[in-house]
């Protein structure tokens, strides 16, 4: 069976997969005038996964379904942050600062 990838910005979908056994391959976030991150989920079988989760009929072990949402959590605060730094200070050159300097 070829791994396959799901992309989507439903963070418990995402942890279901990775607590399923998926692999968290990316993490995207656009601005349309409002940030919103994408998960890139990689792994075996995530059609069947994603068809259970989507009708009710997933099974989880909670305690790792806690911990991927956690992780996901995490990692998508840590991409919004480093996102919004470099669209606030992206475009802005830096310059001298020897114009402060006092003799």
């Amino acid at each position: 069976m070829q791994p396959t990838s799901l992309e989507t910005t439903d963070i418990f979908r995402g942890a279901f997969l990775l607590a399923s056994g998926g692999e968290l391959a990316a993490i995207r976030v656009r601005n349309n005038g409002r940030r919103i991150a994408t998960f890139l989920i990689t792994g075996k079988d995530l059609e069947r996964l994603d068809a259970d989760y989507r009708c009710g009929r997933a099974l989880v072990n909670p305690v790792q379904l806690r911990e991927a949402l956690n992780h996901l959590r995490d990692v998508m605060f840590k991409e919004l942050r480093d996102n919004e730094g470099r669209a606030r200070y992206g475009n802005r050159k830096r310059g001298g600062r020897g114009h402060q300097a006092r003799y």
